[in-house]
């Protein structure tokens, strides 16, 4: 993980994406956001990036690639699963099985998607407040 690192934001809901993006600049995060539609343009992007990215939001639903099979790809390629990269999934799937199965695939976070910008705001200030302020394997001491 990197404080300075890209957000990659994995949502292909459009208007989701500029919410999201909305509100991180309204928080004044610094860091650049990255929007990919699916789990396999983001997990293309991971695999070549030299970036060691800050965090990983990410959907369930979407075509190609959900959530789900992007976080356990991302754990079967030792060189991503040793970047350690934050992966915190918001969205609106979220049924008792899917969190269970997010949490077996050992994700740091999962949160509802907000219905609305205040709510949305005070979720995305408290993930990355929380990440800013973690030790972390890859976070110098």
């Amino acid at each position: 993980m990197s404080l300075k690192g890209p957000i990659i934001s994995v949502e292909d809901d459009e208007d989701d994406q500029y919410l999201i993006g909305e509100t991180l600049k309204n928080l004044g995060v610094p860091n650049e956001v990255r929007f990919f539609p699916n789990g396999e343009a983001a997990l293309q992007y991971l695999e070549t990036t030299t970036d060691q990215p800050f965090l990983i939001l990410c959907d369930i639903n979407m075509p190609l690639m959900n959530g789900l099979e992007l976080r356990q790809r991302i754990l079967a390629n030792q060189h991503l699963a040793q970047k350690n990269i934050p992966f915190i999934f918001l969205t609106t799937a979220a049924t008792p099985q899917i969190i269970r199965t997010a949490y077996d695939a050992t994700v740091q976070g999962f949160y509802k998607k907000a219905t609305d910008y205040a709510s949305m705001q005070q979720q995305l200030k408290l993930i990355i407040d929380y990440w800013q302020h973690c030790m972390h394997p890859t976070n110098p001491v």
